[in-house]
């Protein structure tokens, strides 16, 4: 049935460039820089490198982007002066170069038409795209007022379509990784210690005697300073304690390995908590200077022994106990860690509680091998005119439904953008920048009637992926290879900085966020707020302000700056106010308890999958960043699919084979649009299936990625929605297996 705005694949425009594939070896085969002939030497003196941080995952590391005699990009090292990465890139650092090479990136803006009855994109110049765009946002906030407008984003371009449509008077923004990945973690931690763990976590891991993961996949997420931090921990004799239904590559690092039980980790926590209460294991110096709620948590937790966990999370008592020991033996230098993708059953913002309230019991929060105080940069904001103030944002469209969310809730965004919303405060048209929401926010039927219900989207993205079917205009960004952006300011052991500039010219015919939202915000009428020529004017005016220059940073890449705010730890007995209604570690919250919530975590029992049924878990892998990196010609070397994990009990049950392709059908009936390979693997329990997260792409124009794999993102329906920040919890979703093709007309 056709709609409003039908989805559009791309497979048909874009194919005129040079096509460029392969793997890095292809790529370095290509050049005379590594060439063992007369010419070494001269191909050497025309090497130039440019620093550049990555923006292929959110660690953002810095780098050296290297070009050859002919200025193509050859290689991407890490910067040895950079303390995020010391000097080394994972596999996804060194393979963002396949971003700039691949063939299929969008290569000019696309504007959908309708000819002969069907919709389709057509080639558009810049001018006539961001006419259109500009024209678009004109139409609503006249007819709705500015507000109507709302930013989906993830990464660099966020911050300057951010900045645009501040001006523009709309500050209705959101990132899908706040509901959708961390925001019960810092509601949690907030509620705890006055303060949010933040990114990247402030986790002492190089000096830690003892590491728990709950859920925690280092090793294959590939959060790089960690990962490093972890194996000089392993290096020196740390406990690694890891707590997951799968025997994971931590896992195999581990001196103890937990399957839990999926959906039981509030009733391990507690039981946890009980034994340092009980057993005398706490850190009583710590909790009596730092600590509300003592008395109140420690009767909350008399009847919740490692026998009544046992019965809930099928670990043994002794198990409980020895790793409760394991880490009041490492006290203070523990952790336990806070984790990042963390919605999984709705009660998330409360487990993340539990793990808060463990770590105040060992006395890790502020102490060496625990969590160290951060630190960020200070860098001075461009001068610009204030922004004009929203008559409403996303506060008042959320009005009083989430007390603690501090940060929007990108589905709340999409139920406000659909025809059936009843709300005072309605959204009628998206910008979308770096993010593909289709593969990534939960709840594909509610995305399809946003589709279908606003009056406008327009789409910011280097890729064709299945979030630019649904767009009004396309409008094709440049990698970060190839354009400034905003100076990396995250926080670390000590305040930092770092550059990213162009290693080379865009592309095609794409262009960098800054340019896109300068040119639209100058046909809004807003061009005071973008008072330069190019970006690296507002670069060089901020590092002059700071002492140093764009010309000295584009030689140097990173510069360290001296910590202004205190030691990394706290000092033996010092006074410390946190930054809580009590001002102390609130082990009871007495925010929650004013606003009628549980002031200490209760265990509640989640759903159970039904006979012939198994829960449906995802995770990460080494290689790939979420769906954005599953087409990277360098990556897709290193993994083209995901596979299904299947315990051998269930594998026999069914008749399974290694290799074989199946189908997976969920709760709800929903069918994956693709067929998955199965892996036979003692190292997931029987209750439950595994699949790496990002796969099974539906748009053609991804020629490596196309019906690779399946897509865990259209099989998770049940969401179950966190009540005190709105987090979505997806872990509650169960499948079960078709082994012939089910044809389109049963597929969702």
């Amino acid at each position: 049935m056709s709609t409003r705005r039908d989805f559009i694949k791309i497979s048909a425009l874009g194919t005129a460039g040079v096509a460029v594939a392969g793997s890095a070896l292809s790529l370095f085969d290509r050049s005379g820089l590594f060439a063992a002939d007369d010419s070494t030497q001269a191909s050497l003196k025309a090497v130039k490198r440019y620093p550049t941080y990555c923006e292929v995952c959110f660690w953002k590391c810095a780098g050296w982007t290297y070009t050859d005699a002919e200025g193509r990009i050859q290689k991407i090292i890490g910067n040895e002066d950079d303390p995020l990465c010391n000097g080394r890139l994972c596999p996804r650092g060194t393979g963002g170069i396949g971003m700039y090479y691949d063939p299929d990136r969008l290569k000019t803006p696309l504007i959908r038409v309708t000819r002969n009855g069907k919709q389709q994109f057509a080639e558009a110049t810049w001018g006539e795209a961001l006419d259109l765009v500009a024209s678009r946002m004109k139409e609503i906030a006249e007819k709705y007022g500015p507000e109507s407008m709302a930013l989906f984003n993830h990464g660099s371009p966020g911050s300057h379509l951010g900045h645009m449509l501040k001006a523009f008077g709309s500050s209705n923004i959101t990132a899908p990784s706040y509901a959708q990945c961390r925001g019960p973690r810092e509601v949690g931690f907030v509620a705890t210690f006055g303060a949010a763990v933040g990114s990247p976590e402030p986790t002492d891991i190089r000096n830690t005697k003892c590491l728990v993961l709950i859920g925690s996949h280092i090793g294959e997420n590939m959060h790089n300073g960690q990962v490093q931090e972890m194996s000089d921990a392993i290096d020196n004799g740390a406990a690694i304690i890891t707590v997951d239904p799968r025997f994971s590559t931590a896992a195999s690092k581990s001196k103890y390995w937990l399957p839990i039980k999926p959906a039981t980790d509030m009733a391990l926590l507690l039981a946890w908590i009980h034994v340092l209460v009980y057993d005398d294991l706490y850190d009583k110096d710590y909790i009596r200077q730092y600590a509300f709620g003592f008395d109140q948590l420690k009767e909350h937790v008399k009847n919740m022994t490692p026998e009544w966990a046992y019965g809930i999370t099928t670990i043994k008592p002794d198990v409980i106990r020895k790793t409760a020991w394991e880490m009041a033996k490492a006290s203070p230098a523990v952790i336990v860690h806070p984790g990042r993708h963390v919605t999984w059953y709705g009660d998330d913002t409360q487990r993340s509680r539990a793990i808060a309230i463990l770590n105040a019991l060992l006395g890790s929060w502020g102490r060496r091998g625990g969590f160290y105080y951060k630190e960020s940069a200070s860098v001075p904001k461009y001068p610009y005119p204030p922004y004009p103030k929203p008559k409403w944002n996303w506060k008042d469209m959320m009005k009083d439904k989430y007390k603690f969310a501090a940060l929007s809730v990108s589905n709340d965004f999409v139920e406000a953008s659909t025809a059936s919303y009843q709300g005072d405060h309605k959204i009628h048209g998206w910008l979308v920048a770096g993010t593909n929401l289709p593969l990534t926010m939960p709840g594909m039927p509610a995305l399809k009637e946003a589709f279908d219900s606003l009056d406008f989207i327009a789409v910011v993205d280097t890729m064709p992926m299945e979030i630019t079917g649904y767009a009004d205009v396309i409008l094709p960004e440049c990698t970060y290879l190839e354009r400034y952006d905003d100076l990396r300011k995250s926080p670390s052991r000590e305040p930092t900085i770092a550059l990213r500039m162009p290693a080379a010219k865009p592309k095609y015919d794409s262009k960098p966020a800054w340019w896109i939202a300068k040119k639209l915000g100058e046909r809004l009428g807003l061009g005071e707020y973008f008072n330069y020529e190019d970006y690296s004017e507002v670069l060089d005016w901020q590092l002059k302000k700071i002492g140093t220059s764009l010309e000295e940073m584009q030689k140097k890449g990173v510069m360290n700056l001296e910590r202004k705010y205190g030691p990394l730890y706290l000092a033996k007995g010092e006074d410390v106010k946190f930054n809580t209604n009590t001002g102390k570690i609130e082990l009871y919250a007495t925010d929650f308890a004013a606003e009628g919530f549980d002031p200490i975590p209760v265990y509640t029992k989640h759903e159970e999958p039904e006979k012939g049924y198994y829960r449906l878990i995802y995770g990460r892998t080494p290689p790939h960043t979420f769906s954005r990196t599953a087409n990277n010609p360098n990556l897709t070397d290193l993994q083209k699919e995901n596979h299904l994990w299947v315990n051998p009990k269930v594998a026999k049950l069914w008749d399974l084979r290694p290799g074989d392709k199946v189908w997976l059908k969920n709760q709800d009936d929903v069918v994956s649009e693709f067929p998955i390979k199965v892996r036979v693997t003692e190292r997931i329990r029987w209750d439950s299936i595994y699949m790496v997260h990002g796969f099974g792409h539906s748009d053609k124009k991804l020629s490596r990625a196309y019906g690779k794999g399946a897509s865990d993102s259209h099989l998770i329906t049940n969401i179950k929605i966190d009540p005190l920040m709105g987090g979505t919890g997806m872990r509650s979703n169960f499948v079960t297996f078709l082994k012939e093709d089910p044809g389109k007309e049963v597929r969702s």
